[in-house]
């Protein structure tokens, strides 16, 4: 399914190339365009830095409970 919504993107962004190669586009539509997925991407890298901290702080948390067992682990070979 993505390769088709990326087949279809690529598509559309073609014939939008074309139409500007034709002076066949308004500038305000790309402009409009440009914004939409900037604000888009925009968001997407928030929720991604999100994500990631919150990945970052269960790594954190497991490799101190695995510290800690070898600790253990340590002890009982003594």
């Amino acid at each position: 399914m993505v390769a088709f919504l990326e087949k279809m993107m690529d598509w559309a962004l073609n014939k939008e190339a074309e139409l500007a190669k034709n002076c066949e586009i308004a500038i305000d539509d790309i402009e409009k365009q440009i914004q939409t997925v900037e604000e888009k991407r925009k968001k997407l890298r928030e929720k991604f830095e999100e994500e990631d901290a919150e990945f970052g702080h269960v790594l954190d948390k497991l490799h101190f409970i695995k510290a800690e067992a070898q600790k253990c682990q340590s002890k009982k070979q003594s």
